[in-house]
């Protein structure tokens, strides 16, 4: 069916079960994919799909299912599912909805692809990497357009429409010279336009020459404690991990967040201002409605070091009786520093350049330990080689205590705005 009469034909079944209180998500989206093995195309598909989620409640009880076929008898079966999900559920009565926040459509990204002028600017991409880095094979990119169209509504009055789409590239790339050959290193973006060089978008090059300089890395040797200079992707996964293990529902609910009561006071240092902001201008496509039914709002959590807010769902923030967040799909912006790249690394007497971080949850106090990806050792202000086997540990609070410097370039990939974060204190050792 098309969207709307599914929409439609789900409010009926809805209103025959005589539900009275629910809320539902339809969807559709397709996917145009090129992809491309070894440097030559291997494919190109489109792929439709459709989905359908709905939330039922029944007094206290809630019960929520998906689904993905969007006939009346797909539809029939999802409400279904969701009744005795809601009958089968724990009476709890902090589950609920956002109250009514009216109609609206929203539209973002480019919904009509120019699919050969990706494809040119992906032969044009592969052109210059085989050209400016001749020792870096592109292993595979993935270059599709994606384009969504969705209904949400609730009970309380709520109706959102929203169409988006976005032009994404990704990149596995490795290198080699004779025998020796690196592990693999990745990146990717979304866009809205295809205005710039895919070579010039995101950390494209700065992957690429990485790549090509850890063709001969060192083993990592001895132990010392030092300064970690996140890359802004890496940067990324460390504030995840932070914001998840101080701040949102699970630790605040049972209590054992580091910052349980921290609202309103210094948790980091003040370069340090990180914020959700799906209405930024370098965001491609951005959220905008809750899983709750809130209009999506920008949220400042972290302003120049002052904890301003947990990260609460509406289910967070009626368990523990502090304010909801509007915001659940990220779209993080953290804001930029007064030194360059370069001056940080000139700054650093001992250190390491951090391109990813892989290890196990932090624990509850926020120690961390895992092992440095895609690294380069820092001496005396300079990077100085590629490094393997090399561990970080540390604890997550700390960490972003210590920050010595916030570079002023920023890696915008579409999702979000990140710069490079290096921190002092760091335990860095051999594997």
């Amino acid at each position: 069916m098309e969207l709307r009469e599914a929409a439609a034909v789900l409010d009926g079944i809805l209103q025959e079960e005589k539900i009275g209180k629910y809320t539902y998500t339809v969807s559709q989206s397709e996917k145009q994919e090129l992809n491309v093995e070894n440097g030559e195309f291997k494919l190109l598909r489109t792929v439709f799909n459709n989905s359908g989620s709905v939330k039922v409640f029944l007094g206290t009880k809630m019960g929520s299912v998906n689904g993905n076929e969007l006939t009346e008898k797909g539809l029939r079966k999802l409400v279904a599912e969701a009744r005795a999900a809601a009958e089968s559920a724990v009476e709890d009565p902090c589950h609920d909805l956002a109250p009514d926040q009216g109609k609206d459509v929203f539209r973002q990204g480019v919904y009509e692809p120019d699919m050969d002028r990706f494809i040119e600017r992906i032969r044009e991409f592969l052109a210059a990497a085989a050209k400016e880095y001749p020792k870096v094979k592109i292993m595979a990119a993935i270059g599709s357009y994606d384009r969504w169209h969705w209904i949400s509504r609730n009970t309380n009055g709520t109706e959102y429409e929203a169409f988006a789409g976005q032009y994404s590239f990704t990149v596995e790339a490795s290198a080699s010279d004779g025998e020796k050959t690196t592990g693999l290193n990745y990146t990717g973006f979304s866009m809205k336009t295809l205005d710039t060089p895919l070579m010039e978008m995101c950390d494209m090059r700065r992957v690429l020459e990485d790549t090509q300089n850890s063709i001969d890395p060192e083993p990592m040797q001895g132990k010392f404690e030092g300064t970690a200079i996140l890359t802004p992707g890496c940067a990324t996964q460390f504030l995840y991990m932070t914001l998840g293990n101080y701040i949102q529902d699970g630790v605040i609910i049972n209590g054992t967040s580091q910052w349980l009561d921290k609202v309103g006071e210094q948790v980091a240092d003040e370069k340090l201002t990180v914020a959700l902001k799906p209405y930024d201008e370098r965001i491609v496509v951005g959220e905008r409605a809750t899983a709750n039914g809130f209009r999506s709002e920008n949220v400042t959590l972290i302003d120049k070091g002052v904890l301003k807010t947990h990260w609460l769902s509406l289910y967070g923030a009626n368990k523990t009786g502090r304010p909801v967040v509007k915001n659940t799909g990220g779209d993080l912006v953290v804001e930029s520093g007064d030194r360059t790249l370069a001056e940080i690394i000139a700054s650093v007497d001992r250190g390491l350049l951090v391109g990813g971080f892989s290890g196990g949850q932090p624990g509850t106090n926020g120690e961390f330990s895992g092992v440095a990806k895609n690294s380069f050792l820092i001496e005396n202000g300079k990077v100085k080689c590629a490094v393997t086997e090399t561990m970080v540990n540390g604890n997550l609070g700390e960490a972003f205590r210590n920050i010595r410097a916030i570079s002023k370039e920023q890696l915008c990939d579409g999702g979000s705005v990140m710069p490079y974060i290096a921190v002092d204190g760091i335990v860095i050792s051999g594997k």
